[in-house]
């Protein structure tokens, strides 16, 4: 199977994400200004991901993701990662974000993102549910700490398989 036909596509659907998102109307709001002061970005990076079962195929995942952070603590973003079968793979997803979810913890925070993946081919279909050639909804969970107004750490629940640790940085 000739591997650079899914990777143009790939590339192709992230840099059209943020105008499909406009024109589609998926996240209203992209447009519109934060408060004053408020960064519009966000960028998550993931060094370390934890899968709850061994396996020899396992490779450490490595995953970047950019958001447009939207007013009411949402967000329209994607990201690119490696799988845990090192597949290069994508993405696409709305996100919302609750502050200071537990009493007397302010900086700790609930996330959530949802939009589909893409990357679980061949051999790896059948290791995310619902995957209809390589594309497959998700959502995921986090919990996060906020160090400042623009920094934090980050852990995001993937399913049964994994739970992956990173940071953001807001600008």
């Amino acid at each position: 199977m000739n591997h650079r036909h899914p990777r143009a596509l790939l590339a192709a659907a992230l840099l059209a994400l943020p105008v499909a998102a406009t024109a589609t109307n998926l996240c209203p709001g992209w447009n519109d200004p934060l408060p004053e002061g408020e960064a519009r970005y966000e960028v998550f990076f993931s060094p370390y991901t934890h899968h709850w079962t061994y396996s020899e195929e396992h490779e450490q995942v490595y995953a970047i993701s950019l958001s447009r952070r939207l007013a009411g603590n949402r967000s329209c973003g994607f990201s690119v990662f490696n799988n845990s079968f090192g597949q290069p793979s994508a993405y696409a997803f709305v996100g919302w974000q609750w502050p200071g979810v537990v009493p007397g913890w302010p900086r700790v925070y609930a996330a959530a993102t949802a939009g589909v993946i893409y990357g679980y081919v061949g051999r790896y279909k059948d290791k995310v549910p619902l995957n209809l050639g390589g594309f497959a909804p998700v959502v995921i969970p986090a919990v996060g700490y906020r160090l400042s107004d623009r920094a934090a750490l980050e852990m995001q629940l993937l399913g049964t398989a994994a739970i992956m640790f990173g940071v953001t940085s807001r600008f």
